[in-house]
């Protein structure tokens, strides 16, 4: 049977390039009365409505009047196992960890105790407009196959692994650097490439890996040229002196992952606050990509990441925004870009409504090497899609008319105020490979 063709009518707006590197007309697509044509949970065709009308005239349409649609958002960094812990309250991060998340991921070597809150995890996701996440679990591995199959089950795009971490973590918690390899190679084997799951080999961070724990992630890495490297870098002060104490033949935080060979276009790293000039340009250099955590960063005091650093024009690094769920206070990318925008005022910079929209759809579908695949409207690209309502709340509908805007200046306006006030009740609609999820 041949697929049947749906299309969708609105305001459509998306990023075709990076506004942090190029100008406005070139990366940001803006379509005030747009056609979205979807067949088989892909984009068949996409333009403004009037001239193709007539090409789709008998396809039935559902129209959003008055409301934008954008692409699902994508989150670069979060953690599925403290979803019940997120706002606990006080301590910088060795201590919140040692205190907080250390206890709670304890209980997901219990299969049943995962699976339900993997579900309440990616049903909260998803009712914030997200569609694709990169995802840590914990040491057991039924914690990733549980995440693994709610995803699944969902039809959505996660990347996601099995921590490894064979040292200074409570004795029910640590694996060997043996029994990662092994146990990781078993998931990618199982899990890595299914419909729209991949697998992320996911140290915990420098100082609960011994040197041959981090040479057998370098290795699986080496053995599968695709599979992505999540992990931490440089998030606290604490940290970083610790790393120092802990690798002290290494030249800096970076050059851990970089001995063995952890770095490289398919590794992203958390936070990455407190890194050098030298840092920055080796991570340019290697293709390696940064997920911006701003309330994380805030909430537990760690710093302020310096994106203009991230994005200077000879030196420039692929940035998503990440909610860091649950040091990150919200699962929400729209309140995770207003912290961002903070964090960036608090150190001189201002970030554009527009530069804070492409972090959270096109610059990380980027830093997952998915803009082949999500992130904007392009023809080929899956049909992942958020219907906002930028007027959701009695301020909003004050602040925002009803009309939806004709000019990219006006719409900045409007984008903003959404990103400033909106939340997970600015969220009409969500759309995972075209079919809408209510």
């Amino acid at each position: 049977m041949t697929p049947s063709i749906t299309a969708i009518r609105g305001a459509f707006l998306d990023c075709l390039d990076d506004p942090f590197l190029v100008s406005i007309d070139q990366s940001i697509r803006y379509i005030p009365d747009g056609l979205l044509v979807l067949r088989a949970g892909k984009i068949l065709d996409f333009g403004p409505y009037e001239p193709m009308f007539d090409r789709y005239s008998d396809v039935p349409i559902t129209t959003y009047p008055g409301r934008l649609i954008t692409p699902g958002l994508v989150d670069t960094h979060t953690h599925f196992p403290q979803t019940e812990m997120i706002a606990s309250y006080g301590s910088q991060l060795l201590e919140w960890l040692e205190r907080y998340t250390f206890p709670t991921e304890q209980k997901f070597q219990d299969v049943d105790y995962a699976a339900a809150v993997a579900d309440v995890f990616l049903d909260e996701m998803v009712r914030n407009g997200t569609t694709t996440a990169m995802v840590l679990a914990t040491v057991f591995p039924v914690s990733v196959s549980a995440l693994f199959e709610a995803a699944r089950s969902r039809n959505l795009r996660l990347i996601t692994g099995k921590v490894m971490m064979d040292r200074h973590a409570p004795s029910g918690l640590l694996d060997t650097a043996k029994t990662s390899y092994e146990e990781s190679l078993a998931l990618i084997e199982a899990w890595h490439g299914c419909d729209r799951l991949s697998y992320a080999v996911t140290p915990r961070f420098a100082p609960t890996s011994t040197p041959e724990q981090l040479r057998l992630a370098g290795q699986l890495l080496h053995e599968f040229p695709d599979l992505y490297l999540q992990t931490h870098l440089s998030e606290n002060l604490q940290e970083v002196a610790w790393v120092r104490a802990l690798f002290p033949d290494c030249l800096d935080y970076l050059d851990v992952y970089e001995k063995a060979d952890l770095v490289g276009d398919r590794s992203i790293f958390a936070h990455s606050i407190h890194l050098s000039d030298s840092e920055f340009q080796r991570l340019s250099h290697s293709g390696s990509s940064i997920a911006f955590c701003p309330t994380s960063n805030l909430f537990l005091g760690s710093g302020l990441f310096n994106i203009a650093q991230a994005k200077l024009p000879e030196f420039p690094i692929s940035v998503g925004l990440a909610t860091d769920v649950g040091a990150g206070t919200s699962f929400s990318l729209l309140r995770t870009a207003s912290e961002a925008y903070k964090v960036a005022q608090l150190q001189g910079q201002s970030l554009s409504a527009f530069q804070l929209f492409f972090l959270m759809t096109l610059g990380g579908a980027r830093s997952l090497h998915l803009e082949n695949h999500i992130g904007n409207f392009t023809p080929g690209n899956e049909a992942d899609l958020v219907v906002w309502n930028s007027r959701s709340t009695p301020l909003m509908a004050f602040r925002n008319p009803e009309a939806m805007p004709l000019t990219l200046e006006d719409l900045h306006d409007r984008l903003f105020s959404l990103i400033l006030m909106g939340d997970d009740r600015s969220v009409e609609a969500v759309y995972v490979m075209g079919d809408r999820r209510d």
